[in-house]
């Protein structure tokens, strides 16, 4: 199909994309300047385009020449709250940075388009292409699936695929079978007491001790409560209580991100936490108010599709570029939500510049980190062509 060659042809005109949203990144779930820019993009190809209700999502359905079901392909639009320290001509300067590399999952996933579109009549049914905001903090997958996401092309959605950037020798394909990220989750914890004089803590109830005495439980529950092959990280990076030096708080509280690797992690972990925060409250004559958010849920990998790409990708890019990792990542990713709907696939592209020390390379949300966008006619390339075999699969 010469899928590779031709999205090298691309080249240029995907760096320029991909730059050119480098300069404007929005964050959130509102970013009208890249959602007018990927229409700008997709002009041309006779797509189906809708336009996201609650978000400025793009949806754009390509038809195939023969019947069949769809195939969708994610490319996540949004930036970070973070200001850009590279000395790049392209670089941010709105304090703001696409510091994950969704302005290569962006340019990507329009080259992709663009691929497809030229092979629409050995397409055996539809593509349906997922620009979507809010993956870092809202979950703007959620959004789009409520809004109709897999209903975009009139057929049964049969798999779905995303590819994520991250540091790494250019070119190198990674992959991870069954979860492959973990859960997302918020702990919020506050001990209630009685608040009184620094000088007399007989006359109060500090509920600083109780706070304390948690933070050092907590982790010891994690290290003997949960087996380590199905491994729960949670850290604890908010603190607070009084404000004044004399002063016992009436309240103390904290805050943990906690990440896991299968449901049932989270259910006992919410279990665990409660009942550790209760215990420790009333040791110290204090009570305990416990929030647990579950915010983004395991991202599983469909075991016997996702070793097919791999195979798919071996033929494409060598079999020396496609290796798969043995353990998943413990950070996060609301691909999750689709992957729930549809058998998915989420592969990682490592695109660090030549000449980068890969042992010190700054990662991703890092106002220093940097991504080579050779890589995207190779991301624009996996996509398109996993698509026209997966549909293939199905005819």
């Amino acid at each position: 199909m010469n899928l590779l060659s031709d999205a090298e042809a691309l080249a240029g005109e995907l760096s320029a994309l991909r730059r050119e949203l480098h300069q404007i990144p929005e964050v959130g779930l509102l970013l009208p300047q890249t959602q007018a820019r990927i229409l700008k993009a997709l002009e041309g190809l006779d797509l189906e385009i809708t336009t996201g209700e609650s978000t400025t999502s793009v949806v754009a359905v390509l038809r195939g020449g023969q019947p069949g079901p769809a195939v969708l392909l994610r490319g996540d639009m949004d930036a970070l709250p973070v200001t850009e320290q590279n000395d790049l001509e392209y670089r941010s300067t709105n304090g703001s940075m696409h510091a994950c590399g969704h302005d290569l999952h962006v340019a990507g996933l329009v080259g992709a388009a663009r691929l497809l579109a030229a092979r629409r009549e050995e397409i055996k049914g539809s593509v349906i292409f997922m620009f979507q905001p809010g993956e870092e903090t809202c979950g703007g997958a959620r959004y789009m699936l409520e809004e109709g996401l897999l209903e975009a092309a009139g057929v049964p959605v049969v798999a779905a695929c995303a590819i994520h950037v991250f540091p790494g020798e250019l070119g190198q394909l990674q992959y991870k079978t069954g979860p492959a990220m973990a859960s997302a989750n918020e702990l919020h914890v506050t001990f209630h007491g009685r608040g009184g004089h620094g000088s007399k803590p007989s006359t109060a109830i500090d509920p600083v001790p109780a706070l304390l005495d948690y933070g050092s439980q907590l982790q010891v529950m994690v290290t003997r409560r949960f087996n380590v092959f199905d491994p729960v990280v949670a850290s604890i990076t908010r603190l607070s209580a009084g404000e004044a030096i004399n002063v016992i708080p009436p309240e103390a509280s904290l805050s943990a991100t906690v990440r896991t690797l299968s449901d049932e992690s989270i259910a006992a972990f919410r279990q665990e936490a409660t009942h550790l925060a209760e215990s420790i409250a009333a040791a110290h004559h204090c009570t305990a108010t416990v929030d647990f958010d579950e915010q983004y849920p395991v991202t599983v990998n469909d075991g016997p599709q996702t070793e097919q790409a791999a195979a798919w990708a071996a033929e494409l890019l060598g079999a020396e570029n496609v290796v798969e990792v043995p353990t998943p990542l413990m950070g996060s990713e609301d691909f999750s939500f689709v992957a729930r709907e549809v058998p998915g696939t989420f592969l990682f592209l490592a695109c660090s510049p030549p000449g980068t020390d890969l042992e010190t390379a700054t990662y991703n949300h890092s106002p220093l980190v940097l991504f080579d966008d050779a890589v995207l006619p190779r991301q624009a390339a996996l996509l398109a062509d996993f698509a026209i075999r997966r549909l293939d699969q199905e005819a």
